[in-house]
């Protein structure tokens, strides 16, 4: 019988190994994510912040058939940290997710068609929005109205200073289908596709999928192909799966370690998303976020499947654990002595002063 590792969110002394991770070569060429390396990613928490200080995201996402991706992905936010979170969702469905949302507040987009956005009066609207970062795609109705709004969230129409936004699930589908869309000035972007996504993507901008090689189990493939697609897209990629691989537009690579088959279930790739987003929202560059966004997600993960195995994981189980596995990494971090507030962590009441 195999040797079980420790899990869960208790105190170690050096870098943790997952749980979820069952050996086998690494990929070369990448770094492979720690407790050291992404606890020195966590934003600062300043004492005297306010929910202002930590990131305005606004979430453009959800519709009447998937309603709760646009949830998760503002649970998920919050409970990574950010201060405010706005979901934007077309106007007939604005009195739907505001009943539904509780700590989010909501936002409602012009429409040419019920339910159906209104791409340039939409983006009038969003960009008047005060917002640090932007979660765009999840759950949103497929449609050329909503290709045309991702492609100019995309080019940043309009926008003196765009935000960083994170793009998945629908936006990435849309974006296979425009021609070019990688070409010329964009915002700063995370792209967060799985295999079948990526291979979508890929072929949109002239690429083969068998040229990649095997997305779902041969890790060194996966890097080489996240490599050159963030090259050539000027984008982070963040190819998900066991061991997810997170590449940047320069070149580097990091893959997080995390190979949990209980994540194999609907909503959570929304969840992933709200993290990244969050982190973004809190000042993060796309690269860090995205490597930060993923660990919390993989640790959670890990967390879950410790209480209930590789089966029955549900998505909407995860957003408690982000927070949990951002409170552990905050303490690593402390005590390695950054002499910042990361935010979490548990505290040690001062010994009172001695008696005169």
């Amino acid at each position: 019988m195999p040797e079980r590792r420790p899990v869960g969110f208790g105190r170690h002394d050096g870098p943790r190994q997952p749980a979820s991770e069952d050996g086998g070569p690494f990929p070369t060429g990448a770094t492979r994510l720690d407790d050291d390396i992404v606890a020195a990613l966590l934003p600062e928490r300043p004492k005297r912040g306010h929910k202002g200080s930590f990131g305005k995201l606004l979430v453009i996402a959800g519709s009447l058939d998937y309603a709760g991706a646009a949830l998760l992905v503002c649970r998920a936010a919050g409970r990574t940290g950010a201060g405010l979170v706005t979901l934007a969702v077309p106007e007939s469905l604005q009195p739907l997710f505001a009943a539904k949302v509780v700590e989010a507040t909501t936002m409602g987009l012009p429409e040419d068609d019920v339910e159906e956005v209104d791409p340039e009066p939409a983006l009038a609207r969003i960009l008047d929005h005060e917002h640090d970062a932007i979660v765009v795609g999840p759950g949103l109705q497929p449609g050329l109205a909503t290709a045309e709004l991702v492609r100019l969230l995309l080019t940043a129409a309009g926008d003196t200073d765009p935000a960083p936004a994170v793009l998945d699930a629908e936006a990435l589908r849309s974006l296979a289908a425009i021609d070019g869309w990688w070409e010329g000035e964009h915002r700063p972007t995370v792209l967060t596709p799985h295999a079948g996504e990526f291979a979508r993507l890929r072929a949109g901008s002239g690429r083969a999928a068998d040229d990649d090689g095997d997305l779902a189990a041969d890790d060194d493939a996966r890097v080489a192909a996240a490599r050159d697609a963030a090259g050539t897209w000027n984008a982070v990629v963040v190819l998900k799966g066991a061991r997810t691989v997170i590449a940047a537009p320069d070149g580097t690579v990091a893959v997080a370690p995390f190979e949990n088959p209980a994540l194999a279930s609907g909503g959570t790739g929304d969840v992933l998303s709200g993290a990244i987003g969050s982190l973004l929202a809190q000042g993060l560059d796309p690269f860090a976020a995205a490597r930060l966004g993923v660990y919390l997600h993989g640790v959670a993960g890990d967390g879950v499947r410790e209480r209930f195995g590789d089966a029955g994981l549900l998505a909407s189980d995860l957003p408690e654990g982000l927070a949990i596995a951002r409170k552990r990494l905050a303490g690593i971090a402390e005590r390695k002595g950054s002499g910042k507030r990361l935010g979490f962590a548990a505290r040690e009441t001062s010994e009172p002063a001695p008696a005169p």
